[in-house]
């Protein structure tokens, strides 16, 4: 397969002729592009309306935690190692994508998932020591909360993941999987930088 190559539409009579047009393109030139960037800008004001809530609520109260101690910082802060380190293979798989190198892209698609992974298993560590359930007050609400959003974001793009890394090796394989892996790679992008504040919020909001 190779890059799709810059052709125009040209006009026969009434009719636009298209057939010569390329099938797939990357960055804003497809529509998957749009599409993702627009659910960037709605994730991330839903990650900036939990952070406001976790601050108003800390604003209101006259201990912050409640009645809790705050979380262990072992099991996140090794997390967050875990997922800036995540940055360079999704970014050999989106440049491995680019240049339609199926070989790479298997390579680079599987240590993706192999991070992906190990931040999971780590998150349920994480989730055990914040110390305070959802239940407990408004501070354990707020944390969960925002652990819950993010959580729910690396499941569904851990999902899509493994999806295309499945179809990288078994098919079909189209120009468009290629687009699919590289905006995969994007949204993982919003997914690390979405977990630094984040993890500032959880982890030292409640020892500032």
């Amino acid at each position: 397969m190779t890059p799709p190559i810059e052709r125009t539409s040209t006009r026969s009579g009434d009719a636009l002729d298209v057939r010569h047009l390329p099938t797939f393109a990357f960055s804003h030139r497809s529509p998957m592009w749009w599409g993702t960037m627009g659910l960037m800008a709605i994730e991330g004001t839903v990650f900036a309306l939990a952070v406001m809530t976790y601050f108003y609520l800390r604003s209101h109260a006259s201990r912050w935690p409640m009645s809790q101690f705050p979380p262990d910082l072992i099991w996140g802060t090794a997390n967050t190692f875990i997922m800036l380190g995540s940055v360079i293979p999704n970014w050999l798989a989106k440049r491995a994508a680019e240049k339609l190198d199926l070989q790479q892209v298997r390579v680079w698609m599987v240590v993706c998932m192999l991070f992906a992974t190990a931040f999971l298993v780590l998150r349920v560590f994480e989730f055990k020591a914040l110390n305070t359930s959802w239940d407990s007050d408004a501070y354990g609400s707020a944390v969960w909360m925002l652990m819950g959003l993010h959580t729910t974001h690396l499941i569904t793009d851990f999902y899509d993941s493994l999806v295309l890394t499945v179809l990288m090796f078994t098919g079909p394989l189209e120009g468009k999987r290629f687009v699919d892996v590289s905006e995969n790679a994007a949204y993982w992008y919003f997914v690390v930088v979405s977990w630094i504040p984040i993890y500032a919020v959880v982890y030292w909001g409640a020892r500032l």
